[in-house]
């Protein structure tokens, strides 16, 4: 993020003509800096000019691909304009390379910020050491008449586990050594299902806690230590049917 106070200015002037490896030159430079993360890039196609001792272009209006002077204005970081620098030298034949010193009075993106979270918002309580669970199960297993698997994911909703995935697998098998593999065109298999929680360990031993009354028959339930380097929440949405 461009931040406020001194800057460079670096400004690019070629021709529109100019080609980098059979293509437009310009449109060349951009991608790089796009590529580099620099903070904007600004090209600006002028109405009449010259380069070195050609001739003099001027804009007509029936002509929109007459060959004129393209301006390309790099706002950002000094060491951030140093780096990019060999890349324009190789990449400008002829034409002016300028640096010049410049002030960043605001510099603003146009998207909307993340809201900061609040304190205490269940969002920070995550960072950092937490426990996974898993829960191996068939998708046969029913509880109180619906899946087990989604009676799972409710429950784990109602204690306010961070967050909860259920996996289908393809092939496998539990603790009774029957092996387990989709069938495709079957209406109904009893595939391997797999669901992952992860949150801090006081709320995974409440999770465990609901399992022992949802859980009968064949299972294989883990804890494994992980380590949270991300969580954001999704943007609110209606809860699908």
């Amino acid at each position: 993020m461009l931040e406020q106070g001194p800057a460079k200015r670096l400004i690019i002037t070629i021709n529109e003509a100019d080609r980098w490896h059979g293509r437009s030159l310009y449109n060349a430079l951009l991608e790089l800096f796009q590529h580099r993360r620099m903070a904007g890039a600004t090209v600006s196609r002028a109405i009449a000019g010259f380069t070195g001792r050609g001739a003099i272009h001027t804009i007509k209006l029936v002509d929109l691909s007459t060959d004129l002077p393209v301006r390309i204005e790099i706002v950002d970081e000094a060491g951030k304009i140093e780096k990019i620098l060999p890349d324009v030298y190789d990449m400008v034949g002829r034409g002016l390379v300028e640096i010049q010193d410049t002030t960043v009075v605001k510099y603003a993106t146009g998207e909307k910020p993340h809201p900061e979270p609040k304190k205490g918002d269940e969002l920070v309580r995550l960072i950092g050491k937490a426990k996974l669970l898993s829960i191996h199960i068939g998708e046969n297993d029913k509880w109180e008449g619906e899946p087990l698997y989604e009676a799972i994911v409710k429950r784990a909703r109602q204690l306010d586990v961070a967050g909860a995935t259920v996996y289908r697998a393809i092939l496998g098998y539990g603790a009774h050594k029957r092996i387990h593999r989709h069938k495709t065109m079957a209406l109904s298999s009893d595939d391997p299902i797999v669901i992952e929680l992860i949150d801090e360990e006081e709320k995974i031993n409440q999770m465990l806690a609901a399992l022992e009354t949802m859980i009968s028959g064949g299972c294989v339930i883990a804890i494994s230590d992980v380590t949270v380097v991300r969580y954001v929440e999704h943007a609110d949405r209606e809860d699908e049917d």
